[in-house]
């Protein structure tokens, strides 16, 4: 997630944020005709988002020799599971055993820790009533857009992750992660569910996360140092993207 609070992003400035509103204004306009908007949405993409979708395919070219599946941990609207639908879709179009699988409330942190720090408050970081369901539209077209679209190969695993990941692991004892994004932001989700994949990571395995050594969101940082410990992995960064990192499992 970016750095920001329902009414509040941090770091930018009101010109900054002013700017941005007016692209969205141009987005939503009526210059590029609705039949060729999709097909233009490189007008509208900022730096910083040209950045995440950069970062996104980097860590997925990452895996594309490992078996299992993708994990996203604090989904919100769901751009990330989109790109990594599409991802697939790329680069291993007939891989159907790679699931995409996103784990979120939908409601925003459901508690928040001392380890988060003064900045988050719970219930930040909810959606807009609804958004659940037409966010499994989207994520059905990209699956339909794609080739062996009779089978859905994406899930939303709606609860606190705390609770769900565990049951969905239980349930699925096969499951191997190849790929897993912790968006969080937050300790206790973190630290438990960073544990909860441990048995089922393998040689290979990519672990991502938003939000490490940044002050606003401490509590990420001292979840991953407490499962599993700063020096022993080189957790390494993209260079054009100031947050996020990532760490291979050897």
């Amino acid at each position: 997630m970016p750095l920001e609070t329902p009414n509040v992003i941090i770091g930018s400035t009101s010109a900054e944020i002013e700017r941005k509103v007016d692209l969205v204004r141009q987005l939503k306009g009526e210059g590029v005709p609705e039949s060729e908007l999709l097909d233009n949405l490189g007008l509208f993409l900022t730096r910083q988002t040209l950045s995440r979708i950069n970062f996104i395919q980097k860590i997925y070219s990452m895996i594309l020799p490992v078996h299992g599946v993708i994990m996203e941990f604090g989904v919100r609207w769901g751009q990330n599971l989109a790109l990594f639908s599409n991802l697939r879709g790329i680069h291993e179009p007939f891989n159907y055993n790679r699931r995409i699988l996103g784990f979120d409330t939908f409601e925003g942190f459901p508690s928040i820790s001392s380890q988060d720090g003064s900045l988050v408050t719970p219930g930040d970081y909810s959606v807009s009533t609804g958004w659940r369901e037409s966010l499994n539209e989207i994520l059905d077209f990209h699956n339909a857009n794609s080739p062996i679209p009779h089978k859905k190969k994406h899930d939303l695993v709606v609860g606190d992750a705390t609770v769900t990941l565990p049951k969905y692991l239980s349930d699925h004892p096969e499951t191997i992660v190849a790929l897993a994004y912790f968006d969080f932001d937050i300790y206790q989700p973190t630290k438990e569910c960073l544990a909860a994949i441990q048995p089922h990571l393998t040689k290979g395995s990519v672990l991502a996360f938003d939000e490490l050594n940044t002050p606003e969101f401490p509590g990420e940082t001292i979840a991953v140092r407490e499962v599993l410990g700063l020096s022993k992995y080189a957790i390494r960064r993209d260079p054009s993207s100031p947050l996020t990192s990532y760490l291979v499992v050897e």
